[in-house]
């Protein structure tokens, strides 16, 4: 955190505690839509569930690297690029396993917790702005928050086009849309964290 006029021992401190806070919305929020998304047979509900769980997971390990020294702290930050990643192919499997199978999403099921879990993210966003150019385990924590919004976006359009075409692809599109942004997004913290590379790509 940049510019808060505060010493080291306290930059930690507010580290901890808005890691404690995005650790517990996202968790929350894992249960929320993964139950939601299961009653609503929905493909982005789902894989943005499980995007929650792997946050939740991400921000313990970045909590395990407050206060630590800079290589455990890129070594946190690439920890949760490779989770970011393994999600994203787990959750292309899944729409494909929905492409041969079918599925019969339920659209305001979808628009409602898409809405709820929009919300939730912003939050975090909004928590997470202030560090957005800080420590490589902070920054990593809001790559993929700032992802997560743009994803929760994409499905309650899907479910909104669920509604007007009353077809399951566009439900299956944003479980592609999403593992996309978390596959960007954990190669984006990976590059960042590469052992000889000194400089920190901000885009």
């Amino acid at each position: 955190m940049s510019g808060c006029g505060c010493g080291p021992d306290e930059k930690e401190l507010i580290s901890r505690r808005v890691l404690l806070s995005v650790f517990w919305i996202n968790s929350i929020m894992f249960l929320t839509e993964g139950i939601l998304g299961w009653l609503a047979d929905s493909s982005g509900l789902l894989a943005d569930s499980l995007d929650m769980l792997a946050d939740a997971a991400v921000y313990a390990i970045a909590l395990s690297a407050v206060g630590k020294n800079l290589q455990r702290k890129k070594r946190a930050a690439s920890v949760s690029g490779y989770l970011q990643v393994g999600l994203g192919v787990l959750v292309l499997a899944d729409v494909v396993r929905k492409l041969i199978t079918g599925s019969d999403p339920v659209d305001w099921l979808i628009m409602g917790t898409a809405f709820l879990a929009l919300v939730a993210n912003s939050a975090c966003l909004m928590l997470l702005n202030p560090h957005q150019k800080g420590e490589a385990h902070m920054r990593a924590s809001w790559i993929f928050t700032k992802n997560d919004v743009i994803a929760n976006a994409g499905v309650l359009l899907a479910g909104l086009l669920v509604l007007l075409t009353d077809s399951f692809l566009p439900d299956l599109m944003a479980g592609v849309c999403i593992s996309a942004l978390v596959i960007r997004g954990g190669w984006q913290i990976l590059r960042e964290n590469e052992p000889k590379d000194n400089l920190n790509v901000t885009k």
